[in-house]
C-alpha cells in the first residue's frame, strides 16, 4: 500500500508515523513544499512547544474548541491528551504540566519534540520529500501524477479561501477562513503606555454580545493580549471578522467580584486608611500599581491626595472603572508566530472515526486544514495529534 501525506507539520508527521505503525508494510511518503519540517512546532510556546493540555477527559477537552468540539469528542475517545503524554514518554520524552494546565517537554525545548518525531518517522521507514509542493491531486488519488492508495491532507490552515481551492475541485466544501487567536489593537488608547502590566484574573466582555472570558490580561504596546483576550478572539472569530475588528470591550479589573462588593472594599479603604495616599491604597492585591494609577487618573483622582479628601463622586467613578472599564478595539494582531485560522474543510464531509472523506474514497484529513480550532493552551496541537493518529490508522 502506498500512502501520501501532504504536509510536514505536526498533523502530517503524526499521520505518517501512525500509518507506518499500523500498516508496517505500507510505503509512506511525506510531501513538504518548503525546506523546513515541523516549523510551527519549532516556534510554539516561545520555542518550548506547548504539546498538549493536562485535561484528561474527552468531554472536558472538547470544550476548548470553538469549532469542531463535538466531532473531536468522539475522536478523543480513541486518542486523547493522556495518550499523547504516554506516546512521547514511551519514546523518552517526558512532558510536564504547568499551573495553568499547559504541557511542555521537561527539556523546555521544542527541538526535543521535533527530534522525537523525526527519529520515529525515520525508524518507521517514512520517506520525506522536502521542497516538493503538491501541484495536483486527483480524485483517483494521484499526487503530482504519481498513484497512491491513500492520501492524507495535512496542509494546515490558510489565511485565504484560495488556499483551499484545490480541495474544492475534488468536491469538498470549504468554510471561509478567518483569523482566530489574535490580540486586540487599541490605537490612541492611553492604556498602551502601561505595556507589560498584567492582571491575573480579569473579566473581558465584548459589548453587544454574549462573548465573555475570565483570566489573565496583558497590556501590550498595541493594546491587549493574554489568555482571556486570546480565548475571546477564538470564540468570537467569525463575529469579530464580520464587525471588521471594530468593537468595544468591557473589562472588570476586579475579576468576578460584583460592583457592590467592590464599592464596599473602596469604602473600607477610605475609612480605614483615611490619611493614606490613594496611590498606595489599592484594595485589590491583583491589580498592579501601574494599572491602579491609570484608573485613578481616568477617574479624575489625584494619586497624591489622601483617601479622606476623596469625594463620593470620584469614588463612584473609580468603582465604575474597576468593574466596567470600556476600551475601543480597532484591528487585531497575530499572536506571536502562532497563526491560527478558523475555517477549512467542512466537518460534516469527514468521518471522524477514520478522518476519511465522505466525498473522495481513500482521502483523509488531519489538523488545521479542517474547520477545527482550539483556544490557546496546547489544544490545537492535541487536535493535530488526534486527527493525525486516526487518519494514519
Amino acid at each position: 500500500m502506498k500512502v501520501a501525506v501532504i504536509g510536514g507539520g505536526a498533523a502530517g508527521f503524526f499521520a505518517a508515523i501512525s500509518a507506518a505503525t499500523h500498516h508496517p508494510s505500507a510505503h509512506v511518503v511525506v510531501f513538504e513544499k518548503s525546506d523546513k519540517l515541523l516549523a510551527k512546532v519549532k516556534v510554539s510556546g516561545g520555542g518550548r512547544c506547548n504539546v498538549t493540555h493536562h485535561c484528561f477527559s474527552a468531554s472536558g477537552l472538547s470544550k476548548h474548541y470553538p469549532r469542531g468540539g463535538r466531532q473531536l469528542k468522539k475522536a478523543f475517545a480513541a486518542f486523547d491528551a493522556e495518550d499523547t503524554v504516554a506516546w512521547f514518554a514511551a519514546r523518552g520524552v517526558p512532558l510536564k504540566a504547568e499551573a495553568d494546565g499547559r504541557m511542555f517537554p521537561t527539556t523546555d525545548s521544542s527541538q526535543t519534540i521535533i527530534d522525537c518525531l523525526l527519529a520515529e518517522a525515520h525508524a518507521r521507514g517514512v520517506e520525506i520529500r522536502m521542497r516538493t509542493p503538491v501541484r495536483t491531486l486527483s480524485r483517483d488519488l494521484r499526487v503530482n501524477g504519481e498513484p497512491f492508495d491513500k492520501v492524507v491532507v495535512a496542509t494546515g490552515g490558510s489565511p485565504k479561501a484560495s488556499g483551499f481551492a484545490w480541495l474544492e475541485t475534488l468536491g469538498h466544501s470549504i468554510e471561509p477562513p478567518v483569523p482566530s487567536l489574535f490580540t486586540f489593537n487599541m490605537p490612541g488608547d492611553t492604556i498602551r503606555t502601561l505595556m507589560g502590566a498584567s492582571v491575573p484574573n480579569a473579566v473581558v466582555r465584548i459589548q453587544g454580545s454574549k462573548l465573555q472570558e475570565q483570566g489573565p490580561v496583558l497590556i501590550t504596546h498595541r493594546g491587549m493580549s493574554g489568555p482571556a483576550v486570546l480565548k475571546l478572539s477564538a470564540w468570537g472569530a467569525r463575529q469579530l471578522a464580520e464587525q471588521g475588528y471594530a468593537f468595544a470591550v468591557q473589562i472588570s479589573w476586579a475579576g468576578d467580584t460584583n460592583a457592590e462588593a467592590v464599592g464596599q472594599m473602596l469604602a473600607e479603604a477610605a475609612e480605614t486608611g483615611r490619611l493614606r495616599k490613594v496611590a498606595n491604597g489599592c484594595p485589590f492585591e491583583e491589580v498592579p500599581k501601574k494599572i491602579w494609577l491609570h484608573l485613578l487618573e481616568k477617574a479624575g483622582m489625584d494619586p497624591g491626595q489622601t483617601w479622606h479628601t476623596t469625594t463620593k463622586k470620584s469614588r463612584n467613578k473609580l468603582l465604575e472603572l474597576l468593574v466596567n472599564d470600556v476600551h475601543e478595539v480597532r484591528g487585531k494582531t497575530t499572536f506571536k508566530e502562532e497563526f491560527v485560522t478558523c475555517g477549512g474543510v467542512r466537518l460534516g464531509e469527514v468521518d471522524f472515526a477514520t478522518m476519511g472523506s465522505r466525498i473522495v474514497p481513500g482521502l483523509h484529513f488531519a489538523g488545521e486544514v479542517l474547520d477545527i480550532d482550539g483556544v490557546t493552551g496546547g489544544f490545537n496541537f492535541q487536535a493535530a495529534w488526534t486527527t493525525g493518529f486516526l487518519a494514519g490508522k
